[in-house]
């Protein structure tokens, strides 16, 4: 049976995830709620069959699974409370930004037992999958680092705009919201990660959020995995991860789109699907029914979420 689904959270990632749960048939979208009632209006009209809430305690009552796509502020008390009464949980990133209460929230979900993950959106990609084969199979030879490359015009881009959070240092900043993606995918290549050195620049305000960053980590072997971030100029969006080994390389820009080199010319690693974004949001519910289920998954879970918020918010800080 289709899994009864409440989402609390009804921006751009909220209901880009609706969307595809609607054409999922692992999942019935019983429940919504967000505290914007246009946000409301429009989940409304791509899902007539879904409730909108008078709460958000009352959309995880109506469900079996809980999807967080809120602002991380106060997705802690909502997991919990969906936790505690038996419910599934599948939460967005950031886990948090205050390392304690996240380690707390941690250690309540694991008290409780529900099956909960953390929407890293490239845990199921054919990017990830097709990585992580060739270097198990030992096609990249010797894993050498990661290089992390993001560019932006501006932030948060355009289409970013109406989650206005995103532009404070509080809670946004592109370092929680993209950077985390590619720690997530470099330590399940390379393994724990520690922040060596992280300079991060802020506008005067001291409201708004990073706009560079310079960091290295290394794994506890000393392979390295460099960053480097900036806002600014006009240029087109850059996102790119690349995993390096001696034998060959695999470089994944634009979150799903995989290439590979053998020291030649990046050539993609594999064919590429009509909308790589869509493709890899269905490959990342089929995870969703699993875990839901009690089943291996490839999901992020919240222990691999929380030691990528400490890499973060220790860059954020800055190191010397």
């Amino acid at each position: 049976m289709a899994i009864k689904t409440a989402i609390i959270g009804l921006g751009i990632m909220g209901r880009r995830l609706l969307g595809q749960m609607l054409v999922h048939d692992g999942f019935d979208v019983v429940a919504l709620w967000d505290p914007n009632a246009a946000a409301c209006a429009e989940a409304a009209d791509m899902a007539p069959g879904a409730t909108i809430a008078a709460s958000a305690e009352a959309a995880i009552g109506a469900a079996d699974l809980v999807y967080l796509a809120c602002p991380p502020g106060p997705r802690k008390a909502y997991a919990l409370h969906a936790a505690a009464a038996g419910k599934a949980v599948f939460l967005e990133k950031p886990l948090g930004v205050d390392v304690a209460e996240s380690e707390d929230l941690v250690a309540q979900l694991a008290h409780h037992g529900t099956p909960a993950a953390v929407n890293f959106t490239q845990a199921a990609s054919v990017a990830m999958t097709g990585t992580v084969g060739a270097a198990d199979s030992g096609a990249m030879g010797n894993l050498a680092g990661a290089d992390i490359v993001v560019t932006y015009a501006a932030w948060p881009r355009a289409w970013q705009k109406a989650a206005d959070w995103l532009r404070f240092r509080d809670e946004g900043g592109m370092t929680r919201e993209v950077i985390s993606h590619f720690l997530f995918f470099s330590e399940r290549l390379l393994g724990p990660l520690q922040v060596v050195t992280a300079h991060p620049s802020y506008p005067d305000d001291p409201a708004l959020c990073e706009t560079h960053l310079l960091a290295r980590l290394e794994t506890k072997a000393g392979l390295p995995v460099t960053i480097m971030a900036s806002v600014g100029g006009a240029q087109p969006d850059r996102q790119e991860l690349t995993i390096k080994g001696s034998k060959q390389s695999r470089r994944i820009t634009d979150f799903y789109v995989d290439w590979m080199s053998d020291g030649g010319d990046f050539t993609p690693a594999s064919p590429r699907p009509d909308d790589a974004r869509v493709s890899s949001l269905q490959l990342q519910l089929d995870e969703l029914v699993k875990c839901v289920a009690g089943q291996p998954n490839r999901l992020a879970t919240p222990a691999e979420a929380l030691r990528v918020q400490k890499l973060v918010e220790s860059m954020l800080r800055g190191q010397p």
